[in-house]
């Protein structure tokens, strides 16, 4: 083997090394990233939730404040109710059959 031979193996070895040691980080980072996108799922969802709580409080909040005459809810909070009642007499009908 002549020594051009052997000096293009050594720079063959040093670039496979270099490749081997970018695929290995490259691997690692995927997995973090990985791990990172489902914590950010699990976090969305725990927002999600908070954002439906939060919606339904609002809700509350606003028909109450209707039923005690404050602001122009009043006039929904009366729809709100009928639609209620409505509901709970239809449940009646029901159970009467």
């Amino acid at each position: 083997m002549s020594g051009q031979g052997y000096e293009e193996i050594i720079v063959l070895n040093r670039k496979l090394d270099e490749l081997l040691s970018r695929i290995n980080n490259q691997k690692t980072e995927l997995t973090e990233l990985k791990k990172e996108n489902e914590n950010l799922k699990t976090q969305l969802q725990g927002n999600e939730v908070k954002l439906k709580e939060l919606e339904i409080k609002y809700e509350r909040s606003r028909l109450s404040g209707a039923l005690m005459g404050e602001g122009e809810n009043a006039p929904e909070a009366k729809k709100k109710i009928t639609e209620l009642v409505r509901e709970i007499d239809r449940c009646v009908a029901l159970l009467n059959r």
